[in-house]
């Protein structure tokens, strides 16, 4: 049973990178298509849930460091959406 526990971890670990990864496909593909660098608000969404994911991961494996640089992140990703938030509202009262 302990190898079937250990698989399912493994396996949310590969998802939570994999998610992690993705944001830098999107930010990638989204800057070839708009001809500049762009950082589109899915990417900070991207952000939230692969380091959600990886933290999970992170608490489950009891590693400090894995912890701190994913709480960290989430605080980063989750200001750059308030400010989104925050900007989409100033424009649309404009």
């Amino acid at each position: 049973m302990k190898l079937a526990s250990e698989t399912l971890w493994l396996i949310l670990g590969f998802t939570g990178q994999a998610v992690f990864t993705g944001r830098f496909v999107l930010q990638w593909l989204y800057s070839e298509f708009q001809k500049r660098s762009v950082i589109p608000v899915a990417f900070w969404y991207l952000s939230m849930l692969g380091s959600a994911i990886l933290l999970v991961y992170a608490i489950y494996r009891e590693d400090p460091v894995f912890i701190a640089g994913q709480s960290f992140g989430m605080v980063v990703y989750l200001r750059n959406l308030q400010l989104i938030r925050q900007q989409a509202k100033s424009v649309k009262e404009s």
